[in-house]
């Protein structure tokens, strides 16, 4: 008896990019890879681990509250929960415009940390000319990006506001941060981030590379453990955590926050990573 085919509740995809997302099909069927699980949704585990943002982004709003300190230090973590938003929005729809949305949130995300680490502690003029400079490099680059459906600009453009932030900070750690003890704090949160930025990047590459593999390998194991080859996922989820660190850290240097070992305060799964690397560190000096 065949199965009826899956009429999809948004439609026809318009994306341009799409990232496979595999179950396992009949084997009188070729795999199809969207709206598997339901109707309502074209990349399931794609759509749902972008809540990964959100939650902490909520996390971090809920933390700013609980100290009255609301206001401008709010709009990075609104921009996670921005990303989480549209990135939730574009797997589930795949959609050419919800895809724009997508991509436009990561760098409403990075763009304003940017801002915060190049004016710390810099002039008036200093400050408005940073301002001036990356709202016109955040136009050109999405104007171009959604005008000529160019992907390298912005993929590249990501890259570098990612490495610039890493890099910063750590130098404004470094600076800003007498105390040896919660210097050390500090950089091992960075050393987490920096991490899952990497093993997410890394992540994403083998998702592309090893398609055809990771196809076979969700025929062959089936529900539920195909969840957990669906890389693009894991990618949500690490760029999530690499993003939160960077939020938090970004805000607790340019603030002057930093009089006791902030860790414990942070979303799982910060503080074991943190106390993770301290001992790794603390052995490899021992020895």
């Amino acid at each position: 008896m065949e199965t009826a085919p899956v009429v999809p509740f948004w439609g026809p995809a318009t994306s341009y990019l799409k990232f496979v997302m595999i179950f396992q099909a009949p084997p009188d069927k070729p795999a199809t890879d969207d709206y598997v699980v339901t109707r309502f949704v074209a990349e399931f585990i794609n759509t749902f681990s972008s809540f990964v943002f959100i939650l902490f982004g909520i996390y971090g709003l809920r933390q700013l509250h609980r100290k009255k300190q609301t206001g401008f230090r709010s709009i990075s973590y609104l921009g996670l929960i921005g990303v989480g938003v549209c990135s939730a929005g574009y797997h589930m729809t795949l959609k050419y415009h919800t895809q724009m949305s997508d991509e436009l949130s990561m760098h409403l995300l990075t763009t304003p940390l940017l801002y915060r680490i190049l004016t710390f502690k810099a002039s008036a003029e200093r400050t408005r000319l940073v301002g001036i400079v990356l709202s016109v490099l955040f136009t050109i680059v999405m104007v171009v990006h959604m005008v000529m459906d160019e992907f390298l600009l912005h993929a590249s453009s990501f890259g570098l506001a990612v490495y610039m932030i890493a890099t910063r900070t750590s130098k404004i750690i470094s600076q800003q941060v007498p105390n040896p003890y919660l210097r050390r704090k500090l950089r091992n949160i960075s050393f987490f981030g920096i991490f899952c930025f990497g093993l997410g990047y890394s992540v994403w590459l083998v998702d592309d590379w090893a398609c055809g593999f990771l196809i076979e390998t969700r025929h062959a194991v089936g529900l539920p453990l195909a969840f957990l080859t669906e890389l693009h996922g894991w990618w949500h989820i690490l760029t999530a955590i690499g993003g939160y660190v960077a939020v938090v850290l970004v805000d607790l240097v340019t603030t002057g926050e930093v009089h006791e070992d902030p860790t414990e305060q942070l979303a799982w799964p910060i503080p074991p990573a943190a106390r993770f690397i301290e001992s790794v560190i603390g052995s490899a000096k021992q020895k």
